[in-house]
């Protein structure tokens, strides 16, 4: 691993433009949106906002041709067929679809993916995204995610927080802290990750005017997650690292190994490193955003 001193002596050397990969994370269970949604055909699988399906929308978002990365895509291994498919109907090659044979939550699908990644490019930027949300001016992310990208391969953690419209409670929200004056968009330091709140908390926080809906988007450098990972969750790391390494390549797919991959706490990203970091930026943007949650 390299380690945070080593990686911050060199975070400015990474280019301003380097390539964004898309991480789509798609190891969702069916839990919502049953019956329509069930195990074995979950909801990013289904067209339920256009004729296209959810992870195919999602998979569309940033584009090769504006410059960013083919897409690597995190799946419950029992999907992987109908995943192949659906890149194939939609003219999307992945540069690799990384089979989860278990489920450990969104840190260790963000580092399996960083790890896959930098061993092909030692200053990959990432951009996780879910793979069940939906966005009606989808078509302005591109230009969000590059004005970003900046502050991503100097090393911070970017977030993109949703502007809210309604005392949402199956959100967690983002408490917006000091504007950081030298880069470019409006990026604004993270005051607090907050839980999904009471009704009564949540209309405060409509009316406070500085918290955000949580998107669950990330973009930053491979490394510094990775770095961030060994500081508050080495573990994940650990795991992570002997899932990748014990992986194989299965026809189109890269299996990771089930055996190291159980050994990983069951954690999310925000719990993991989004909460703990100093690094972490947010965005706040309008996107028309929404996870889909329910009918």
């Amino acid at each position: 691993m390299t380690n945070k001193s080593t990686y911050l002596s060199s975070a400015g050397k990474a280019a301003a433009n380097a390539i964004v990969t898309p991480v789509i994370l798609s190891g969702g269970s069916g839990s919502r949106l049953w019956p329509l949604s069930r195990s074995h055909h979950p909801k990013q699988l289904l067209p339920l906002v256009t004729e296209r399906t959810m992870i195919q929308e999602t998979a569309s978002r940033l584009p090769v041709e504006q410059g960013f990365g083919k897409p690597l895509v995190v799946c419950n291994e029992a999907h992987r067929f109908m995943i192949a498919e659906q890149m194939r109907s939609a003219d999307i090659s992945p540069c690799a679809i990384v089979l989860e044979p278990c489920s450990r939550n969104t840190a260790f699908a963000a580092a399996a993916s960083a790890l896959i990644l930098v061993k092909h490019d030692p200053d990959a930027l990432m951009l996780l995204m879910p793979a069940d949300h939906a966005m009606t001016r989808a078509t302005a992310l591109a230009e969000i995610v590059r004005k970003a990208a900046p502050a991503a391969a100097e090393g911070h953690m970017v977030t993109f927080g949703i502007q809210p419209d309604a005392p949402e409670t199956g959100y967690g929200y983002i408490r917006i802290g000091r504007q950081v004056e030298d880069q470019p968009g409006s990026l604004f330091e993270v005051g607090a990750f907050v839980e999904k709140p009471s009704k009564e908390l949540a209309t405060g926080y409509l009316a406070d005017g500085r918290y955000l809906w949580n998107s669950g988007m990330f973009l930053f450098s491979a490394k510094a997650f990775l770095d961030e990972l060994e500081r508050f969750a080495p573990d994940v790391l650990t795991a992570a690292e002997k899932s990748v390494d014990a992986g194989r390549d299965d026809l189109d797919f890269f299996r990771l190994d089930q055996t190291a991959m159980e050994a990983s706490p069951n954690i999310s990203i925000d719990y993991a490193v989004m909460e703990h970091t100093d690094r972490a930026r947010v965005v706040p943007v309008d996107l028309g955003w929404t996870d889909v949650g329910g009918f």
